[in-house]
């Protein structure tokens, strides 16, 4: 790929992402995005059921899992449901596995010594090795997976690797974003400045990882982040999941699953979003500023 991503802003913005996204100064605006659609039946249901009866407003699908296919199934049967591609060089589990969607001879250095992709606990081994031009192909092929089904996502963002795990892969996310007409996820400071200086809308505050909060107390917790969320464009990935006995049998982080879906298709949940006057967006708003600026740098190159 020739060229920046976007076309660079000369200062950065001062204002906050919300305002550049037309929202008031004072305005509290969340995004809450299911990551981990498609990994398992289990996982769909909820996802679904969480934007359709919660405060969930988008979802990600990760390609290469086994419940892909049947995760864009139902978004073919609810087109108004927004959701993005969830990259994916890291499968989670040991005895369910997932593999890469290019053919395995084509994209070596993203698998690990038996010829499979890398687990989470050794992604810095992943990344030490693996090849910009491989991580490309594998994503190109996700993202045209989701195409070629009929579906248009909003925006990219990735599996298990804080804003692609590296620099140059960070920027090659922005680029095919802007290939695309898509957004991104970028949360990580370093990268939010990078961006920022473009012009582009990213989360204002630090990104919520709901693998990072603690089981007891989990639903107040929540509550109380709600309470005090911050002005400005904030983020929270969520991941929803049913605790069935198959997928209890699968997933060691099925509680995580379990109490996120219980929360974020609460009835209190819903009720202090009101009470709060927060203003719950999807990545659709993001990306008609991204798909707009994106335009008129590519204008100025012509």
């Amino acid at each position: 790929m020739d060229g920046p991503a976007f076309e660079p802003a000369t200062t950065a913005p001062s204002a906050l992402s919300s305002e550049l996204l037309g929202f008031p100064p004072d305005a509290r605006v969340l995004i809450v995005n299911n990551d981990d659609f498609g990994m398992h039946h289990a996982i769909n249901t909820a996802v679904i059921r969480s934007i359709e009866c919660g405060i969930a407003s988008s979802c990600s699908v990760l390609v290469p899992c086994p419940s892909a296919p049947h995760a864009m199934r139902l978004l073919r049967q609810r087109p108004e449901i927004p959701f993005g591609i969830h990259l994916t060089l890291v499968c989670d589990t040991t005895h369910y596995r997932w593999g890469p969607l290019a053919a395995k001879d084509t994209v070596p250095s993203l698998l690990d010594e038996t010829g499979e992709l890398f687990t989470p606990a050794r992604i810095p081994e992943l990344l030490a090795q693996a090849r910009l031009d491989e991580v490309e192909s594998e994503s190109r092929a996700q993202i045209d997976a989701v195409v070629e089904a009929g579906l248009t996502p909003t925006h990219l963002d990735w599996h298990c690797l804080a804003d692609g795990g590296r620099d140059d892969i960070l920027d090659l996310t922005l680029a095919l974003a802007r290939e695309y007409g898509l957004a991104a996820r970028v949360w990580l400071e370093p990268g939010r400045r990078k961006v920022r200086r473009r012009g582009l809308p990213v989360v204002d505050h630090d990104f919520l990882d709901s693998f990072a909060l603690d089981l007891d107390g989990k639903s107040a917790r929540y509550t109380e982040l709600l309470r005090a969320l911050p002005v400005g464009l904030s983020e929270w990935a969520v991941h929803p999941g049913l605790g069935t006995a198959e997928w209890q049998a699968i997933d060691g982080g099925w509680r995580v699953r379990q109490t996120d879906y219980e929360f974020v298709t609460s009835p209190e949940a819903l009720e202090l979003v009101h009470q709060e006057g927060i203003v719950v967006i999807d990545y659709r708003t993001i990306q008609l500023v991204w798909s707009r600026l994106a335009a008129v740098g590519r204008h100025r190159n012509a």
